[in-house]
């Protein structure tokens, strides 16, 4: 079969590898019908991501056919067209059973080495590095799914596969850090990103009743889509963020901040953001934590500072005497999609939202080594990446 695969920093390659089987009976195979190129993609692609192998299929938002099922499956049949969660999770351990998929205890064959990084492991990924399990990934011709009786979702109402194909990743991320901020009704929440997973934190946070988004980026097209959902927007190149939100809130700050960036904040943004990057070029640094920085002073006193943009390892200069004085809650995770699947497919089917909102850019897999760069470079009013095999 023919998959996107990656060979090295900035070296992402479609060639043929061997077709995916059965290896367990509760695996199921699948025909990739449309997958997408994550923001957390790039830094797999940026070398921010250890222990990958060259080789390795990448890709985690993956939805498609099945063509086989193992004899442990009962839920699945040939034909089903499914939805496939990120997350490998195996339901029966005590994290699956208590709702925390994204911590499953059995699915990273590799967590010996992700414990000497973290203290413990999460849940197996596809296409993530062999610290997470060395699974291959979606953005492929055909995809092995194990644990197929718990993760994949039946689209059975005709939706199409655009309006659905994000439930595998960043509509339930989207959604997971608004639901995060714990809101009430009438709260001011302000957004670092405006990528996916930010333009899905935007309207995830007014459908679960903010009265007001400030959303932070500096792309023309990312801004304008946000304003589009109703967002007001800062510029963070030719504003200042913290001035501008303590303005618009009246000195109070943000009720909750939502970092939606991650480890790769742009390293134009401040002086602590070049140090950042300088850090992390010369070996002295894991990480680009200024929006994390930014949303901890921005929040206001006993709020709520979510954080879903990836991070690998250790941060330099967190403000912590800030969030301990002041009573700041953190809420932070790797999704665990699986909990919110029904409650989003519902939304989608009841026309609450239409997740294709956010895509700029179709193709076959032939053109996605192209296309990483594009979105890596925020090129051509990329703002996702939808592949169809």
């Amino acid at each position: 079969m023919r998959a996107l695969t990656w060979h090295g920093k900035h070296d992402i390659r479609c060639e043929t590898v061997p077709d995916p089987v059965i290896q367990d009976p509760r695996d199921a195979i699948i025909k990739v019908t449309a997958c997408a190129i994550c923001g957390s993609d790039l830094h797999i692609y940026d070398g921010m991501i250890p222990r990958m192998q060259s080789g390795d299929v990448v890709g985690h938002e993956t939805m498609g056919e099945v063509m086989e099922v193992g004899s442990g499956i009962s839920n699945l049949k040939v034909g089903d067209r499914v939805v496939v969660p990120f997350t490998i999770s195996c339901g029966e351990c005590f994290f699956c059973r208590n709702g925390f998929y994204s911590g499953c205890e059995r699915t990273n064959p590799d967590h010996e080495t992700a414990e000497q990084l973290w203290g413990h492991s999460p849940a197996g990924l596809f296409g993530y590095s062999h610290i997470l399990g060395g699974y291959p990934g979606g953005q492929a011709e055909y995809l092995r799914v194990p644990y197929a009786d718990v993760g994949p979702i039946k689209i059975e109402n005709g939706l199409l596969d655009e309006q659905v194909l994000f439930l595998s990743d960043i509509f339930p991320t989207g959604f997971m850090a608004a639901d995060f901020c714990g809101l009430k009704g009438r709260e001011t929440v302000a957004i670092w990103g405006c990528g996916p997973v930010g333009q899905f934190a935007i309207r995830s946070a007014f459908l679960l009743g903010a009265e007001r988004v400030i959303a932070i980026d500096t792309v023309p097209e990312r801004l304008a889509l946000a304003r589009e959902a109703g967002a007001e927007t800062i510029d963070f190149k030719t504003d200042d963020v913290y001035q501008r939100i303590q303005a618009m809130t009246h000195g109070r700050g943000a009720d909750a901040c939502i970092d939606a960036v991650g480890t790769e904040a742009s390293p134009t943004a401040s002086a602590d953001s070049m140090l950042d990057a300088a850090k992390a070029a010369t070996f002295l640094g894991t990480d680009r934590p200024h929006v994390l920085r930014e949303a901890i002073q921005c929040c206001r006193n006993f709020g709520v500072v979510s954080i879903v943009g990836v991070y690998g390892g250790y941060l330099d200069k967190i403000p912590m005497g800030s969030a301990i004085n002041r009573g700041l809650t953190f809420r932070m995770a790797q999704t665990p999609v699986q909990r919110y699947l029904p409650e989003l497919l519902a939304r989608i089917e009841k026309g609450e939202i239409d997740p294709s909102f956010v895509i700029t850019h179709r193709a076959g897999l032939e053109d996605g080594p192209a296309l990483y760069k594009t979105f890596r470079d925020k090129q051509d009013g990329c703002i996702k990446v939808v592949l169809k095999p």
